[in-house]
C-alpha cells in the first residue's frame, strides 16, 4: 500500500444532496473545479444498484485520473477495480477488508474518538477520516465532534494523513486545514452548491490559505 496521500479535496457523494440534479453531472463538475479524490457513499442502495452507480462514476473518475473510493462494499470495490475503500468503526473490520482485498489495497478508516487509533488494526489504514470535525445533520451515528482542538491533538499523535469531514464549509475550510487536516472531505458543501465546480474552486483556495497559515 502506498503511504502517500497527496489529495486535498475529497468529495463524498450524496444523491439527496444533489437536490434532484443529475448525480454524475454534479460529480464531474466538482472534479473540474478541483476535487481530486471521490468516495461513492450510497448506503441505501443494494449491491446491484451500487455496482451500476460505481461503474458509471468510475468512468468519469478515470477520465480525469481521479481516484474512486468505495464506501464499505468489498464486492463493489473489487468489481469496478476501485482505487480504494473506506470503512467506518461500525462497518466491515479493516483487517477483514485487507484479507479480502489484499495487503496493498488502500483502505481509509473513520476515527471517531482518540482511542480508535490505539486499536492495533487501525495502523493498517491508508488515511484516517476524522469524523465529524463539526456535528452535521448528514451523519448522526457518531459520538461527538472533534472540533479544531481535537483535530490538532490527533495530528500530534498520528503520522497518518487526516481527512476532515463533518460540516466542512468554505467559511471554516482554512481553519480546519490550519488545525492539522491534510485534506477536506465535503458532502453538501459541493453537492448542494449552485455551481459544484465553483464551490470546489473556492474550497481549493481556502485549503491553500490554510496551508499557508499552518506553515507560519
Amino acid at each position: 500500500m502506498t503511504s502517500q496521500f497527496p489529495y486535498r479535496l475529497y468529495l463524498v457523494t450524496d444523491e439527496l444532496a444533489c437536490l434532484g440534479r443529475d448525480f454524475y453531472w454534479v460529480a464531474e463538475e466538482a472534479i473540474k473545479g478541483g476535487v481530486d479524490i471521490v468516495q461513492l457513499r450510497e448506503k441505501k442502495l443494494d449491491d446491484r444498484q451500487f455496482l451500476q452507480k460505481a461503474e458509471k462514476l468510475k468512468v468519469i473518475c478515470d477520465r480525469y485520473k481521479v481516484p474512486l473510493i468505495i464506501n464499505d462494499n468489498v464486492n463493489v470495490a473489487q468489481w469496478v477495480e476501485a482505487d480504494g475503500i473506506h470503512v467506518g468503526q461500525s462497518d466491515t473490520a479493516i483487517h477483514e477488508v485487507q484479507k479480502a482485498l489484499g495487503v496493498d489495497f488502500p483502505i481509509g478508516l473513520s476515527i471517531e474518538k482518540m482511542n480508535d487509533i490505539k486499536d492495533p488494526y487501525s495502523n493498517l489504514a491508508w488515511y484516517y477520516g476524522v469524523s465529524p470535525v463539526f456535528s452535521t445533520p448528514t451523519k448522526t451515528d457518531t459520538i461527538a465532534e472533534w472540533g479544531l482542538e481535537g483535530l490538532s491533538e490527533l495530528k500530534t499523535m498520528s503520522t497518518k494523513a487526516l481527512i476532515a469531514i463533518g460540516n466542512i464549509k468554505i467559511q471554516n475550510a482554512a481553519s480546519v486545514i490550519a488545525a492539522g487536516a491534510d485534506c477536506l472531505a465535503v458532502v453538501s458543501g459541493i453537492c448542494s452548491a449552485e455551481s459544484p465546480a465553483k464551490a470546489a474552486e473556492l474550497f481549493r483556495k481556502e485549503i491553500d490559505l490554510g496551508l499557508k497559515i499552518r506553515e507560519k
